[in-house]
């Protein structure tokens, strides 16, 4: 008599949920095979530090098969999905190829929106993988190099005005660390231009600047903004982006690079799964994160409206990394013949970093910190959850580095590969005044 085989399990999605799962499964008696469109995991919270020449792309990611080389029962495939058969239970790839399951875990993310305004985009890149980082890091660096040689003082000037819009941790963390490179690692290496006269305008349609943390420390984090120079502006919604700037609040902002951070659109494979999903595309799931109504199907991470004790869970990393946890422990649990049990949310606080020796961390109501204290928690969590001890390292003496040298050592300006006929030049770097 030959034992039953194992469930197969397939994953969509090596990010922070879809590699949490993964992981949780590897001593359950279950076939894994997880599947991403790209070959790497990527920690997404440092990405704002790729955009800004802080750090080299390699020091935030890895290969997606080395981190589950020692999980004997996974196989890892490298493929877009296309399609979800909820009634056939089957993956379709990119490729044609079909995966049959008998479990799927769903974490294929979110990209940024622009509310309708999809054209905006080729305008105002956000930031969500290494290719957007890269291409807000050559934006950055170019802008500089475009201002060197502008004759034009009006020219010159809007070269050096940068407008982000959203004001969230990522918007926050990418307004503080303009100026920051813009005076303090720059300024040595022009000599037509002035760096230090960088302008930095931060956007929020909301009544203040990150709106997910309390409120006291949300003012200190303006406050720490505006020392370093940046204008935020509130209460106040883009209408118009161009070649040549934006319009906000029917002001025209004149300024060559503009970086958007103010949205999520959930994976449109949210939409393929034949489950009721909110305004974001985010599919609403049944307390244990299973789709109502398919309890082999299970969605975390950005693509899911979670709801945790009555309250509606953030799309954060911790947050995608228990999910994904928890989305397994329920596979587990059924392989047990034990019942699920509702997901449960733990906060285990909420940092941003403003800039150098700049921060605020949230921990409950009553455990706040703010400055150099915040900054140093900050920058050990961030260390402590990077995948790999190569990458903890390599970040390690990247930022030892740049905090007693002001130097960044990720300062290249990398073309996109273009192929033939090649397409016009981005349009942000080519504006007309």
């Amino acid at each position: 008599m030959t034992d039953r085989k194992p469930p197969r399990v397939v994953i969509i999605g090596g990010g922070f949920g879809g590699m949490s799962a993964a992981r949780a499964l590897r001593r359950a008696r279950v076939d894994v095979t997880l599947v991403d469109r790209t070959n790497h995991h990527v920690f997404q919270p440092l990405l704002y530090q790729v955009a800004t020449a802080t750090l080299s792309e390699t020091d935030i990611t890895a290969p997606i098969r080395y981190l589950l080389r020692k999980q004997a029962n996974t196989r890892v495939l490298m493929g877009e999905v296309v399609d979800v058969d909820v009634a056939q239970r089957t993956v379709r790839l990119d490729d044609g190829s079909e995966l049959p399951y008998d479990y799927l875990i769903v974490a294929a993310g979110a990209r940024h929106s622009y509310f309708g305004r999809d054209a905006w985009e080729a305008l105002a890149p956000g930031l969500k993988s290494i290719e957007d980082a890269l291409e807000m890091r050559r934006r950055f660096l170019l802008a500089f190099e475009q201002a060197e040689r502008e004759p034009d003082p009006a020219a010159r000037e809007a070269l050096l005005t940068f407008v982000i819009v959203g004001a969230g941790p990522t918007g926050v963390e990418l307004a503080g660390m303009v100026p920051t490179i813009s005076r303090d690692t720059l300024a040595p290496d022009y000599r037509a231009v002035d760096t230090r006269r960088v302008r930095v305008v931060l956007v929020e349609g909301g009544p203040r600047i990150l709106p997910t943390f309390p409120e006291e420390l949300a003012a200190r984090a303006r406050r720490d903004l505006e020392e370093l120079g940046v204008e935020v502006r509130t209460g106040q919604l883009v209408t118009d982006v161009s070649a040549d700037g934006v319009t906000v609040a029917g002001e025209r902002l004149h300024a060559a690079t503009v970086f958007w951070a103010a949205g999520n659109a959930a994976s449109a494979l949210g939409g393929r799964l034949g489950a009721p999903v909110d305004r974001a595309g985010r599919v609403l799931v049944s307390p244990d994160l299973s789709l109502p109504g398919r309890p082999e199907l299970f969605v975390v991470g950005d693509l899911a409206a979670v709801v945790s004790e009555g309250k509606a869970v953030p799309g954060v990393a911790p947050a995608a990394n228990q999910e994904g946890t928890h989305a397994a422990r329920m596979i587990v649990r059924d392989l047990q013949a034990r019942p699920r049990v509702p997901f449960r949310y733990w906060n285990k606080g909420d940092l941003a970093t403003i800039g150098r020796n700049r921060a605020i961390a949230s921990f409950g109501e009553r455990l706040h910190l703010t400055g150099t204290i915040a900054w140093f928690f900050w920058l050990f969590v961030h260390i402590l959850y990077l995948a790999g001890f190569r990458n903890r390292l390599s970040v390690l003496l990247e930022w030892g580095y740049a905090y007693f040298t002001y130097q960044r050592g990720a300062r290249l300006i990398i073309e996109p590969v273009r192929h033939n006929p090649a397409p016009a030049a981005a349009p942000v770097l080519t504006p007309k005044w």
